[in-house]
């Protein structure tokens, strides 16, 4: 046997109707007060403080990519190269 029961009601009279507490003051409270904290760390970044974090990452990754080419450099100029002219047999 299955019984199929439809009930057309709001979310606030479906918390009411179950004994749910009403969590819309605190959901209120919490955005103001996360929408205030991001707004304060909107206003402290400014384009220094981003360079100045951003500018280290960037200068050690060139120093990386330099390193990179240099030891490239260094194992072609290891590698004995056949004088140009030269015939292969």
């Amino acid at each position: 046997m299955k019984f199929n029961i439809e009930i057309d009601c709001t979310a606030e009279e479906a918390r009411a109707f179950l004994g749910l507490p009403d969590v819309g003051p605190m959901q209120r409270t919490l955005l103001s007060a996360a929408e205030a904290r991001l707004l304060e760390a909107i206003k402290a970044m400014d384009a220094k403080s981003l360079m100045d974090q951003w500018l280290p990452l960037s200068l050690r990754n060139l120093e990386q990519w330099q390193g990179l080419w240099a030891q490239m450099a260094a194992a072609a100029a290891a590698v004995p190269r056949k004088p140009r002219g030269e015939s292969k047999d």
